[in-house]
């Protein structure tokens, strides 16, 4: 993807949204920088290299800063779900983002937590600013949970995603592109609303 293209394509968003979105709201904590978006080779996390041929399973195996997540994802059968033929958006917290003992969870809270990061079809960074484009400055993506992620612009050509709960995550590294779809790495873990069970309960009261 070339950096005129995104440019153009993020600063359409931008002027439908009414101009940069600012910081959102929600965190107390230091925003890190913007990460590069468009960039046409994989970048690197940790310093390791993140191959296009390799699955996403397989990149994250290589990263040092996902060795939680992947167990995670393993322990949940959400690896393997990526393993059938599709493509696949996976928006991956670093170790430093995740709840502690996540692996610990009963296994049905484990799956929910996991299918939550998991977009099914392949968005990268210019399919996310051009369907928040399209969406009139936000993008609504189903997750295999089966709930909703918002994709919005942070700025001429930052995008966090916004989960259930309102809170937000930063994307850090765009576009890690595997066999089997795209890899996000994101600065928080997005959690799931409740259960559609709990939910109704909830509407009875």
């Amino acid at each position: 993807m070339k950096r005129p293209a995104i440019a153009a394509i993020a600063a359409g968003a931008a002027m439908m949204i009414g101009g940069a979105l600012g910081a959102v709201t929600g965190s107390d904590s230091p925003k890190p920088a913007p990460a590069v978006i468009g960039d046409t080779a994989n970048p690197t996390i940790a310093g390791q290299a993140m191959l296009p041929s390799r699955t996403l399973t397989e990149n994250l195996a290589a990263s040092p800063d996902h060795n939680q997540l992947l167990a995670a994802l393993k322990s949940a059968g959400v690896a393997g779900a990526m393993r059938a033929d599709g493509q696949f958006t996976l928006f991956a917290p670093a170790n430093a983002a995740l709840p502690p003992e996540l692996v610990s969870r009963d296994t049905a809270q484990l799956s929910r937590l996991m299918a939550y990061l998991v977009v099914p079809g392949k968005y990268d960074s210019q399919a996310l600013l051009k369907a928040i484009s399209e969406g009139g400055g936000e993008a609504r993506l189903r997750t295999l949970e089966g709930g909703t992620l918002v994709a919005r612009m942070n700025g001429p050509t930052n995008i966090v995603l916004v989960d259930q709960g309102g809170d937000t995550a930063n994307i850090t590294i765009y576009d890690v592109y595997s066999r089997n779809g795209v890899l996000h790495v994101v600065d928080r873990m997005p959690q799931p609303g409740a259960p559609a069970r709990a939910l109704a309960a909830n509407d009875r009261r």
